[in-house]
């Protein structure tokens, strides 16, 4: 069996050896498939979380029922954890977050306290984001929501490095101008203590508007990492290969001059 055979096409040539040619096959086969197991693995997370999202908005317990131990303000196991409340909104002490944005517009984060009918708790509920900043003057729309509402929200527990910006509040105007969520600072404004957590509507709630937070995402980041690594190793070899037994590189660099 002839081992080697010699190909032409126009100016490009190439000498191919095969049994060195299903070596390099097999190799960059095995690198693509390892690519694509890594892609498979980020897909099975992704519909994992999206199975878990759903068993738990449907699953939502009353805020009232977290153990008290498990509500202290840095607890990581809190965050994104989908509860119901029960109550009505406090629609005239409304809290604008300044300079978020969505889709390159700037407007408002509006938070509107809830109050619980269990027990008259206020819960600072994120409602999402209205416009309202530019032209200068121009109101915010809050949407207001009367009446009692029974509304699914998510816990939001700000990450250990997140930023907080002193804000130069004027409490005596409402809705109030902050830079920040700072609970204890409202609570103190408010005069009561408050759930020690903003929550985030779920979509097609009562007083939902634009929810333009970041989805909660699985991490897939270091699977795809994984996989753009073993694709190019696969392209790398195939054209590393190709390099060596052909003319490729001569053809590319033009004539000598």
């Amino acid at each position: 069996m002839q081992l080697h055979s010699n190909h032409a096409l126009g100016g490009f040539h190439i000498r191919i050896n095969w049994l060195v040619t299903a070596c390099v096959l097999m190799t960059v086969f095995a690198f693509a498939r390892l690519g694509i197991w890594q892609l498979d693995r980020a897909a099975e997370k992704v519909d994992a979380q999206r199975a878990l999202e759903l068993e738990l908005r449907d699953s939502a317990p009353p805020v009232e029922e977290i153990p008290v131990g498990h509500l202290h303000p840095a607890n990581p196991e809190m965050q994104n954890r989908h509860v119901t409340l029960r109550g009505g909104y406090d629609n005239s002490h409304s809290i604008l977050l300044l300079a978020e944005f969505f889709e390159a517009q700037i407007g408002y984060g509006v938070v509107t306290p809830l109050r619980l009918a269990s027990n008259g708790q206020l819960v600072l509920v994120h409602r999402g984001w209205t416009t309202g900043i530019l032209p200068q003057g121009t109101p915010p729309d809050l949407r207001p929501v009367a009446g009692p509402v029974t509304v699914t929200a998510q816990i939001h527990v700000p990450g250990a490095n997140a930023r907080v910006f002193d804000s130069e509040i004027d409490p005596s105007t409402w809705p109030l101008r902050v830079r920040s969520l700072e609970i204890d600072v409202l609570s103190e404004i408010l005069g009561e203590p408050l759930f020690p957590f903003e929550v985030r509507l779920t979509a097609d709630q009562a007083g939902t508007l634009v929810r333009h937070w970041p989805a909660v995402n699985p991490d897939v980041n270091q699977n795809l990492s994984y996989a753009v690594q073993w694709f190019s190793f696969a392209l790398l070899i195939l054209f590393a290969s190709l390099l060596a037994s052909s003319n490729l590189w001569a053809l590319l660099r033009g004539p000598k001059r």
